[in-house]
């Protein structure tokens, strides 16, 4: 039986330029934006690779003025995002170039929301808060997972309330995303793992969501057959060039999916404990997404059945069935690349589920889950995965 799709669909994404050697392309889409001065948004680990100089040095050798902001934490804070738009207003920056994994894309993309509409980070938290256009940003991810060179999110630490808030507008796809797998080479392989899964969460909660379309769900399930074949591979060898370029090209199919479709529960639940444990956030989905599986097939199995055929996992003899079959593999899958099995291991603790709870209620991706939970189903989930 064919699932039922929005009625009309919108398809956003960035100019996408994908290979090995593309980083020599970053300086002619800037040239392309018309910057002059620009600004590159990075970390401290990809400091340490030889990926940011020669970005650095080919924008420069294009005659562009270059500064940097590389003061950017996994999950990254709210303080962090003031910091780095005084370092761009006092340099007179007309654009960004996003250098990093997905907290170094969100923190670029915070500091363009701020450049132009002002105010505080946090006050955008929602849909479509941001109402003036954002200036050029170039995304060049150095992890294959994130999404979010191609997506519509931008995900913030707010270290007061201790959660992430999550900021959605079509206005936060940046310009190009430039994605050369070579990169992917000087990943840990814990990294490998984390943003690994979190494209497989992606795929399987755009696929199941309420936005879906004919679209999203064709992203979803060639992201997920890629990533699902080639993620041990890179956990075992981040230098295997064609993994690399395997799993490139499933975390852009998978943000493309998720951008367009958005996501569900467990990104839901997840910032909320990203915010509290400062957890990665691959990990901590990977923990969850099989309980949301199983809460989401109770009401409708069947987009777990094509994610399970996907994948080739083999259906049993119940639709219901088979999505449980999905479950149990994604834990297998997750915890063969060494991620853990459970949220306890990550710092959660019974007195934490309240507010866990309220916040994953309030979170902007709950909406298009296909199968709304109650608070009290929240709280249940968060403690199965003690």
């Amino acid at each position: 039986m064919t699932r039922a799709a929005v009625r009309i669909a919108k398809f956003h994404t960035p100019e996408i330029i994908i290979g090995h050697e593309s980083l020599a392309e970053v300086p002619r889409a800037a040239v392309g934006l018309g910057i002059r001065r620009l600004m590159i948004v990075s970390d401290l680990h990809v400091m340490g690779t030889p990926w940011y100089p020669e970005v650095a040095d080919r924008l420069r050798s294009s005659g562009l003025q270059v500064y940097s902001f590389t003061s950017v934490s996994p999950n990254p804070r709210a303080p962090e995002i003031s910091a780095a738009l005084e370092h761009y207003e006092s340099a007179g920056c007309e654009g960004l170039v996003a250098l990093g994994g997905g907290s170094v894309i969100d923190a670029a993309k915070g500091v363009a929301i701020l450049a132009a509409n002002g105010g505080h980070i946090l006050e955008y938290e929602g849909i479509d808060r941001a109402r003036r256009p954002l200036p050029p940003l170039i995304a060049a991810p150095t992890t294959a997972g994130s999404g979010s060179d191609v997506s519509q999110f931008c995900i913030i630490n707010d270290v007061d309330r201790r959660t992430k808030v999550t900021i959605i507008g079509r206005g936060l796809v940046p310009d190009v995303s430039v994605i050369d797998p070579r990169v992917l080479a000087t990943m840990p392989p814990a990294v490998v793992a984390q943003s690994g899964m979190d494209a497989i969460t992606h795929c399987i909660e755009a696929f199941a969501s309420l936005a879906h379309s004919r679209l999203t769900d064709t992203a979803a399930l060639s992201a997920i057959a890629t990533a699902w074949h080639s993620i041990e591979r890179l956990v075992d060898d981040p230098a295997d060039s064609a993994a690399g370029l395997d799993m490139a090209y499933a975390a852009l199919e998978a943000g493309m999916a998720f951008t367009n479709a958005i996501l569900g529960a467990t990104h839901a639940m997840s910032h909320p404990v990203g915010g509290l444990c400062d957890a990665p956030h691959g990990a901590i989905n990977a923990v969850l997404l099989p309980h949301v599986i199983r809460f989401n097939a109770d009401r409708d199995p069947r987009p777990y059945v094509d994610l399970a055929r996907a994948v080739g996992i083999g259906e049993s003899g119940s639709d219901r069935g088979t999505a449980d079959r999905l479950a149990e593999r994604v834990t297998g899958l997750a915890l063969r690349v060494g991620l853990p099995g459970s949220l306890g291991s990550l710092g959660v603790r019974r007195e934490h589920l309240e507010i866990l709870t309220s916040n994953a209620m309030a979170d902007a991706c709950m909406t298009t889950n296909p199968r709304r939970p109650t608070a009290e189903d929240v709280a249940r989930i968060y403690l199965e995965a003690l």
